[in-house]
């Protein structure tokens, strides 16, 4: 599943962000070897200070699984004041219409090989998919990334090929990078859809991430009651809880769902937290 934190929404998902930096960590210093700013065992830079986009696979428990940094061109970013030796002396590429994607990772520990749903290869297209529709839908038309070769064969792949590079590939320390250009269009992402079989909506609501990481950071005991967040509109997250204290058996377990309440209340609508109050 996959949910978008920007600057609207991030201070109702900090534990998300927080370990997007340490999946970030793991992969770009531990696995990768690049030489990033890491604290604390989270990996930030200073393009995570001007606002972007955030696009996080979370897996069924809530673990985040994959993600990708979406930012406007029109500013500060990294193939202009980082990458820049990949542009031969030609100017950075600005508008509001071009966005940069980085920092893509993915967790190759946690998830398995094949096409399954927690494979790498679906996390990486759900992700692809869901910053390409994101970006399509804010009227951007373009995207470029800085990748390395073996990135660069991921992309084809996977059907997601540039249509085209800026500059000429240069070598980045251990390894060589090449900035590619990929159109926000419908054909690209039929084709990653295609290529994945992901068929539905990749996107999350907010009500449902709160409600999985709200139970994933609730302590387990043998009374927990395994929750999934219901789909869609809070009438049905407060049907999904009266169905759950109408199906405790213990006192123990009525406070279990009562905690759980408490803790995604504040995504129920005035009318849901009413009738629960109600309803105990």
């Amino acid at each position: 599943m996959i949910i978008t934190i920007d600057s609207l929404n991030r201070h109702k998902f900090g534990s998300v962000l927080d370990d997007m930096y340490r999946l970030r960590a793991r992969v770009f210093q531990g696995r990768l070897g690049w030489d990033v700013n890491v604290q604390d065992g989270m990996e930030r830079d200073e393009f995570d200070d001007l606002d972007p986009t955030h696009v996080v696979s979370l897996d069924d428990d809530g673990n985040v699984v994959g993600c990708m940094r979406l930012l406007q061109t029109t500013g500060p970013h990294m193939l202009a004041d980082v990458f820049y030796s990949i542009l031969d002396g030609e100017p950075p590429l600005r508008s509001s219409r071009l966005w940069e994607a980085t920092r893509f990772c993915v967790d190759t520990a946690r998830l398995s090989g094949g096409k399954s749903r927690n494979s790498i290869s679906y996390v990486t297209s759900e992700v692809m998919i869901g910053a390409f529709e994101y970006a399509q839908k804010a009227g951007v038309l373009d995207a470029v990334a800085v990748i390395d070769p073996v990135m660069n064969r991921v992309l084809k792949r996977s059907g997601n090929a540039p249509y085209d590079y800026v500059g000429s590939a240069k070598p980045m320390g251990k390894v060589t990078a090449m900035a590619a250009l990929m159109d926000c269009s419908d054909e690209r992402i039929a084709s990653i859809r295609e290529f994945s079989d992901i068929r539905g909506n990749v996107f999350s609501s907010e009500e449902e991430v709160i409600a999985l990481i709200a139970e994933k950071s609730r302590p387990k005991s043998d009374n927990c009651i395994p929750f999934r967040p219901a789909k869609g509109s809070s009438g049905e997250l407060q049907d999904y809880f009266v169905q759950q204290l109408r199906d405790a058996n213990s006192p123990e377990e009525i406070v279990a769902v009562r905690q759980l309440i408490e803790a995604v209340s504040g995504t129920l609508s005035d009318k849901s937290r009413q009738a629960l109050r109600r309803f105990n």
